[in-house]
């Protein structure tokens, strides 16, 4: 792996494209380099299908990190403090929750030093009261495709309309 794979890489995350044209175009790396490598990374085991959906334990990024987060109730505060987590580095997903928690993060980390910068970042918000973070030790299932979870029949009776 070096700067040009991640370069790939962050373009197919971040443009949602999977075309050596289009990654061409964006990162202006040759277009047969970009073919090479794509062909390197599915070899490797990082890009897992013709989709780029890639393998984040292939990457580095083998530690799953969920963490419960408790912030002070204010006006607009899920949309302000959400904001906030969502431009934490390495943090993937959030979401504003019901019930005790305020909302739910997940981050994914290479190491214990990343993990503790990525609590201390939560921790300089402001309007965070506390954390609570836990360690994903097996990943059973992780879809990167919902529709997938479903029936044929379960998505036509609940997704088209008569």
């Amino acid at each position: 792996m070096d700067e040009k794979d991640i370069k790939i890489l962050r373009t197919i995350a971040s443009e949602g494209i999977n075309s050596p044209d289009k990654i061409e175009e964006h990162t202006d790396i040759p277009k047969s380099t970009v073919h090479y490598r794509l062909n390197q990374l599915r070899e490797q085991g990082v890009l897992t299908n013709d989709l780029c959906d890639m393998d984040l334990s292939e990457l580095g990024l083998s530690i799953t990190i969920i963490s419960e987060v408790y912030a002070e109730f204010a006006k607009d505060y899920h949309d302000r403090v959400g904001e906030k987590l969502a431009d934490v580095e390495g943090v993937n997903q959030v979401y504003f929750t019901m019930g005790d928690t305020d909302f739910m993060v997940i981050a994914h980390v290479t190491d214990r030093e990343m993990l503790e910068s990525l609590i201390a970042d939560y921790e300089a918000i402001d309007e965070i009261q506390r954390t609570s973070s836990h360690f994903a030790i097996t990943r059973i299932k992780d879809e990167p495709h919902p529709i997938s979870d479903f029936e044929h029949e379960t998505l036509v009776e609940a997704l088209i309309e008569d």
